[in-house]
């Protein structure tokens, strides 16, 4: 069985923060770093290469295979950042109607600014999503 690439390391938030994002990003990332940490009560730490991620849980698929991955998480990519989160059922999807300028694809919120967010709708996606996977998935 594969073993799952994106695992938690010891380097450096700041530096990938630092080498990747534009001025505007980095803002943008020292925002999302706050409402993460406070939604999970994590400090961050890099999952893989580009995963800015808060805690983590462990996962089985039907298939028996099992890993473990971040409870909420960021990361630039290019011009947009990337929200990972668990989007949805009917609330989260209503929520997002009202979140502003993204694209959604399975467990990735796409933006370019968080400026084109409502933040506490954000803030509440996160929450509901970390509440989520705390249920699917109990420590």
């Amino acid at each position: 069985m594969a073993e799952n690439k994106t695992k938690a390391t010891d380097a450096s938030v700041e530096d990938y923060i630092a080498s990747r994002a534009n001025a505007e990003q980095r803002a943008d990332c020292k925002a999302l770093m706050s409402i993460f940490k406070t939604v999970t009560g994590q400090q961050p730490k890099m999952w893989g290469p580009s995963i800015v991620g808060y805690g983590s849980y462990r996962y089985t698929y039907e298939s028996g295979r099992t890993g473990e991955m971040c409870v909420a998480g960021f990361a630039i990519r290019g011009r947009e950042l990337v929200v990972y989160l668990l989007a949805e059922g009917k609330e989260q999807e209503a929520l997002r109607s009202k979140l502003g300028k993204h694209k959604m694809g399975k467990s990735c919120l796409y933006f370019k600014r968080l400026a084109d967010l409502d933040t506490s709708v954000l803030d509440q996606l996160v929450v509901n999503s970390v509440a989520e996977l705390g249920r699917r998935y109990k420590p």
